[in-house]
């Protein structure tokens, strides 16, 4: 699968360099902050319930960007193996002439796999999530105009480094996520967005950790030639209640990012 994203990402570049090669870009740089609290429910050792809200805001905390909330049913194949699908929604802030902090909706529906390995002090998960989005494209004055569809592929790997012996010490987070996106609108940007995070993943307790840090949000918008770089720092938290009667297996959050 790392193969997979470094080849997605090559694509990217060798694609951007032969159709844009005389088309001015133009990059627009934001600070943001990213909060969430992601939860994984096991009911069973095959069922369960997952589930996340997100708040992203611009200007550090100055003004809104998104508010966003997911829920879905997982299924455990094995512990290493989980199967996810389920319903999103998304509140996206914009700003038109005299209306301000109108929100843009988004409705979603997603599948995923994912499959998590240990090998001594790293930890190492890779994900594919696939959505189907339905996005509202407003006119001037905040009514909705049309629906937009899109269908976008996600690959993220990510790795958890255990530095100290103590369980109730730091260790270090790692992760980067590819964005892909397709359909009849989706002309000069098939190349959706990359996300790299670096930070610390905290325990506070058995069932609920945090992790934190900065992630570089890199995004290319409809028009091709025009880039957001978003500087973020991300705060997530990861709650694991487990209702089985007996937790032979192991349990853990799995990785909800918007």
């Amino acid at each position: 699968m790392l193969r997979i994203t470094l080849f997605l990402l090559a694509l990217f570049i060798s694609t951007q360099l032969l159709s844009q090669e005389n088309t001015e870009k133009i990059i627009n740089e934001k600070n943001q902050f990213w909060w969430s609290i992601n939860t994984t429910t096991r009911l069973t050792d095959n069922f369960g319930v997952v589930g996340d809200f997100h708040i992203r805001r611009d200007d550090f905390i100055q003004e809104p960007n998104f508010y966003f909330a997911r829920i879905g049913a997982a299924f455990w194949m094995t512990d290493r193996l989980t199967l996810v699908a389920g319903y999103a929604h998304l509140w996206l802030s914009k700003s038109f002439e005299n209306l301000d902090n109108i929100y843009q909706g988004e409705n979603r529906i997603y599948q995923q796999v994912q499959w998590r390995q240990k090998v001594g002090r790293v930890t190492f998960v890779q994900r594919i999530r696939n959505e189907q989005r339905w996005h509202e494209v407003l006119r001037n004055d905040g009514s909705v105009d049309t629906i937009r569809f899109s269908n976008r592929v996600r690959f993220l790997s990510s790795f958890n480094i255990k530095v100290f012996e103590n369980p109730k010490l730091p260790s270090i987070s790692i992760a980067d996520e590819v964005h892909m996106h397709f359909g009849k609108e989706i002309i000069y940007n098939t190349f959706d967005q990359n996300r790299i995070f670096t930070g610390l993943k905290v325990p506070l307790a058995k069932n609920l950790k945090f992790d934190i840090g900065y992630m570089m949000v890199y995004q290319q918008r409809y028009a091709g030639n025009e880039y957001d770089m978003n500087h973020t720092f991300r705060w997530f938290f990861y709650y694991t209640p487990d209702f089985r009667s007996k937790k032979d297996g192991p349990h853990y959050a799995l990785p909800g990012d918007e």
